[in-house]
């Protein structure tokens, strides 16, 4: 037996608490979870990060990016569908899909300490977030007052989460990557997938992609294997990159061990 709220909120008596039926979607996504508890993924450790980074420039204001963290969501809810354990490290607020275990975080720093922390007992990661290249060298402990003149920045380098995944993972663990570029985009996803050791990377024209409800990409795999999909829904953009990831681990069920 699975329950499934009661929400909180105004009440039909007029007065306001708990008791609330929960909302028709947040039923639906628990019996998505429900049904798909025997899936190809049953028992396999998924970890899946979403949204953009923020690095701090002073109390108020922040270096990002337009990532809106849907793709993420999305890729956690398509995983969920199949059985897995999914936890998602993500920088952004949105509906947590039901069964979806999530761990905030805001910057790159906070998200590799996130990802590390879960790669021991993890099957499969896939890092969809966009994770800032650089930082504020310093971060103000005031507000940067607006003077009469410019303002000049100095950045530093935020870690590199992938390239340290490469060198902690374990030889039987999946590691997918996304590559958003604005040039040369297959050629660019090469090299990032050859040189970070992943096993998938995902290509697509960042200037498309983030922060819409579609994407078009391109999966390209270290066996050499291109696929280019249409445009479409992120939600099915996840499906088609899950099914990889099923077929890649042979659609067992065999348990994970950390």
């Amino acid at each position: 037996m699975t329950f499934v709220g009661p929400g909180e909120g105004r009440l039909a008596s007029g007065a306001s608490g708990v008791g609330r039926m929960a909302e028709p979607e947040e039923i639906l996504d628990a019996a998505c979870w429900l049904l798909g508890r025997d899936g190809p993924l049953a028992g396999r450790r998924l970890v899946i990060t979403a949204g953009g980074t923020r690095e701090p420039l002073d109390p108020v204001r922040f270096l990002g990016n337009r990532s809106s963290g849907r793709m993420g969501y999305a890729l956690a809810r398509a995983a969920r569908d199949r059985g897995a354990e999914v936890t998602l490290i993500s920088t952004v607020s949105r509906p947590v899909p039901f069964g979806v275990r999530v761990v905030a975080v805001e910057t790159a720093a906070e998200m590799r300490d996130a990802v590390l922390g879960a790669l021991a007992g993890t099957d499969v990661l896939i890092m969809a977030a966009a994770v800032a290249d650089y930082r504020p060298a310093e971060t103000a402990a005031q507000k940067i007052k607006k003077g009469k003149g410019s303002l000049s920045l100095e950045l530093a380098r935020t870690p590199d989460i992938l390239a340290q995944v490469a060198r902690h993972r374990r030889a039987e663990q999946v590691i997918v990557g996304f590559a958003a570029e604005t040039e040369d985009l297959l050629a660019n996803a090469r090299q990032k997938l050859e040189r970070k050791r992943l096993d998938l990377i995902v290509a697509n024209d960042a200037r498309r992609a983030m922060g819409a409800p579609e994407n078009q990409v391109t999966l390209l795999d270290a066996d050499g294997t291109v696929e280019e999909l249409p445009l479409l829904p992120k939600a099915e953009v996840a499906e088609r990159i899950l099914a990889w990831i099923v077929d890649f681990l042979g659609g067992s069920n065999v348990q994970s061990v950390a």
